[in-house]
């Protein structure tokens, strides 16, 4: 079938790769021109995947509307700040039974709204679909063994686009929790801002995994006052992409993180990653939420603090060490 995918950056080519080695045909779209021009002449993604080779059934598109011509399936792998307007902007040309897979994970800076909040909220109809899971596209684009997730407003749309991009090294999972999905890969990305800091102050693995599990105590929280499924947090969209994500030197949220435990202006360490850092945004975001929801997010609170520049993070990590007594359970 044809694939149209809007956003040619890592993720998004790293699944053009895959679909593509299941015979189908992919045309890939990009607001950067350039990008793609250089992509079309090299046959591969210099700027974010090099060194695979781009299979011959993907085609660089520089019309978006001739990329979605007849597409069965409009995949979107643009940043999520971005996703709404390249939602939009893509609406008029998609076709009207197209199913579309996004795979944007974040929490909208200005409504506090998730990704299929803001595409339902667009088009009520929509065959809308959220993937999700531990997946760095470095791996992904090389073939290696991952398993995901996806969900759906219906459980047609979920198995549609299981059948469609499952194969014997890239597994899919069905969950029909989609917030719980959308908000265990978005919120997954601030605790591996606070995984990284505590790598770079040189805290060791007790550290990171004390991090990371009351991290997804956090996680779940906020999912459950959102009206997600609390299960859906100890599956691979929650703390199966936690973990890859604060563990894995592929990770820009973790070497972010890093280089503002080392020192660095957090600013000038989102530049010297030099791609998005979903977790900067989603920290804003989530931080945000929790006040307008009530809900207690001391980690997230603390980082949101260090990346603003409101306090340092040895700061935070005292204020963290040093909160009252709690008991363990006491957490949804």
């Amino acid at each position: 079938m044809k694939i149209g995918i809007i956003g040619a950056g890592s993720w998004g080519t790293a699944l053009a790769i895959h679909l593509a080695g299941l015979k189908h045909d992919i045309c890939m779209w990009d607001l950067d021109t350039e990008h793609l021009r250089r992509m079309a002449e090299d046959r591969e993604n210099k700027d974010y995947l090099p060194g695979i080779v781009l299979p011959n059934n993907i085609h660089m598109e520089f019309d978006e509307a001739k990329a979605l011509k007849d597409a069965e399936i409009a995949l979107f792998s643009v940043p999520a700040q971005h996703f709404g307007g390249a939602f939009t902007n893509a609406l008029a040309m998609l076709p009207e039974n197209a199913t579309i897979v996004n795979v944007a994970k974040g929490i909208d800076q200005n409504s506090l709204k998730t990704m299929s909040q803001i595409a339902l909220e667009i088009k009520p109809d929509a065959k809308y679909v959220v993937l999700s899971g531990p997946s760095h596209a470095e791996e992904v684009g090389r073939n290696l063994p991952a398993a995901v997730v996806v969900a759906s407003n219906t459980k047609e749309c979920s198995r549609y686009v299981r059948d469609v991009f499952m194969d014997e090294n890239f597994r899919i999972y069905v969950n029909d929790d989609m917030i719980g999905v959308e908000l265990g890969g978005s919120l997954k990305n601030i605790i591996a801002l606070g995984a990284g800091i505590s790598d770079g102050l040189g805290f060791g693995d007790n550290a990171k995994a004390a991090m990371m599990t009351r991290g997804i105590v956090e996680m779940t929280r906020l999912g459950v006052k959102m009206g997600a499924d609390p299960a859906s947090f100890s599956g691979l969209s929650g703390i199966g992409d936690l973990i890859v994500t604060c563990c894995s030197m592929h990770s820009r949220n973790r070497r972010c993180g890093i280089l503002i435990g080392k020192g660095m202006d957090p600013k000038d360490a989102v530049k010297e990653v030099g791609m998005v850092v979903e977790g900067m945004c989603t920290a804003d975001s989530a931080y945000r939420l929790a006040k307008q929801l009530d809900v207690n997010m001391p980690i997230t609170e603390a980082i949101y603090n260090v990346v603003h520049g409101n306090i340092t993070a040895e700061d935070a990590v005292n204020a963290l060490m040093n909160r009252s007594k709690k008991h363990e359970k006491d957490y949804v």
